[in-house]
């Protein structure tokens, strides 16, 4: 047994009869001869509150546990879960798991580097299901409604919903290794529509975190969310249907980041690159960006919305650089991948629950600032698009090609930003939108906490980041002339 010292733990949470040391025992034995594995137990509890169109909509809680029983032997993976928190159901999941030892792959539901080990918090224990009476959440929520709607006489309609979990988290691993972690997470979302003559847009925003819901729901905070989204909406009212063609695209700070994620992010992931189906495979070591471009996934981050103190393995979160300068120089690991490619375990392997296998995922994913200015960018623009927000968008891993939405730009005519414009869309490729980066902000900003990413079926809670940048020559699709 590890040094009570060296094991990240911030409590163990009740799991009432279950036996870990019986548990610890089986897993021992369903690791002879095996490369890798562990157990996962969890322990979730969720609330929700949606008030849309001035009555509570909806309300909702749920609570949720059980384990994950894996066993790796090579590629091959045997995987059992089950919501039967129970020895005899360890027991049966072993038997199953085991089964990768014979080359049987297995997934089923039933009714050798040791990881680098810290003792770093990014987050305190609140518990944000309890923190504000229910009658509080409402009267929360009911706030949120009027003061939209006294904010501007073209309000519509108000949505706001509030949303929070707590997950504690056990990880057994071989030679008697435990690991414990405990996860808060709170988000605040809000959307308006306005309607002025005849014409309706709709906006939102939100916040949210690894933090106390104290911290998103003062005045202050909700109504500056509140705010935001009106003034993007009221920006859409006045805007004109975007041109198409090849422009330069300056993207504004924070948010925008979400292109960087979905078109270089993925791509960085090492699940793709062994499998050599990345635009990015094969590439460590060679120019795949603009110098001055930095790109790192930092699980570190106090309090955000994607930092662990461990990851779903038990292995300590980092701060991992991917592209240093426009070089390739890392990849995001899990420990499958990380043996795989003769490479260190970054604290990437993350799962959605105890019935999802761990993949390489990122945490807080971002680019680093440069010492350009925002307003240079737009003065050095002859005809251009400012991108400020964005909606959904479209990826294709193996080659890095992306189409993405903007909610909110604006036409840069000559150096001077201009009319608002919608329905514009970005369309290039990952890669190639990097190396075509020629200048990068001193603005850097995260988002506000409110990025959700999908892989494999699973979702799970990211940040998001970068400065202003400028992409030369990048695709716009628009309706306008």
């Amino acid at each position: 047994m590890p040094p009570a010292d060296s094991i990240p733990t911030t409590s163990a949470a009740d799991f009432g009869d279950f036996d870990l040391s019986l548990a610890q025992r089986l897993l021992d034995d369903a690791l002879t001869g095996a490369d890798d594995g562990e157990i996962f137990i969890e322990k979730r509890e969720t609330e929700s509150l949606v008030y849309d169109d001035r009555r509570l909509k909806s309300a909702g809680y749920g609570a949720d546990q059980g384990f994950g029983f894996r066993v790796v032997a090579g590629e091959t993976i045997g995987f059992a879960n089950s919501a039967e928190l129970s020895v005899d159901a360890v027991r049966r999941a072993a038997e199953a798991a085991v089964l990768a030892k014979q080359g049987k792959a297995v997934d089923v539901t039933l009714k050798h580097d040791n990881p680098v080990r810290s003792n770093q918090r990014y987050y305190q224990a609140h518990d944000p299901l309890s923190e504000m009476d229910f009658a509080d959440k409402i009267a929360l929520l009911q706030a949120i409604d009027a003061y939209a709607r006294d904010r501007d006489p073209n309000v519509v309609q108000v949505s706001a919903s509030l949303a929070a979990e707590k997950r504690a988290i056990t990880i057994l691993r071989g030679n008697g290794e435990v690991y414990h972690d405990y996860r808060p997470l709170v988000r605040l979302s809000i959307g308006v529509s306005l309607e002025k003559n005849g014409h309706r847009e709709s906006a939102s925003s939100g916040g949210g975190g690894r933090i106390s819901l104290f911290d998103i729901t003062s005045p202050d905070k909700w109504q500056a969310q509140v705010d935001e989204a009106i003034r993007q909406a009221l920006v859409n009212l006045d805007a004109v249907p975007a041109p198409a063609g090849e422009m330069d695209i300056v993207l504004g700070p924070g948010w925008p980041g979400v292109l960087l994620h979905e078109a270089v992010g993925h791509g960085l992931e090492g699940d793709f690159n062994r499998k050599g189906t990345s635009a990015f495979s094969g590439k460590m070591g060679t120019q795949v960006a603009a110098r001055g471009v930095t790109i790192v996934d930092d699980g570190t981050i106090p309090d955000a919305r994607g930092s662990l103190n461990i990851d779903d393995e038990g292995t300590a979160t980092s701060c991992t650089t991917l592209i240093e300068d426009g070089i390739l120089v890392g990849y995001m690991h899990d420990r499958l991948s990380a043996r795989q490619m003769d490479a260190r375990a970054t604290g990437n392997g993350r799962r959605q629950s105890y019935a999802h296998q761990p993949l390489p995922r990122m945490t807080n994913t971002f680019m680093r600032g440069g010492k350009d200015r925002l307003d240079d960018m737009i003065a050095n623009t002859k005809k251009g698009l400012y991108a400020v927000n964005f909606g959904g968008g479209q990826v294709d891993i193996t080659n890095g090609k992306f189409v993405f939405q903007c909610t909110e730009a604006y036409l840069i005519e000559d150096g001077r930003i201009g009319a608002p414009v919608k329905g514009a869309t970005l369309i290039g490729d990952g890669p190639g939108a990097m190396r075509q980066v020629d200048m990068v902000g001193d603005d850097f900003k995260f988002d506000p906490g409110v990025g959700t990413c999908g892989k494999a079926g699973q979702s799970l809670p990211v940040g998001i980041g970068q400065p202003s940048l400028r992409i030369r020559g990048l695709t716009v699709g628009g309706t306008g002339a």
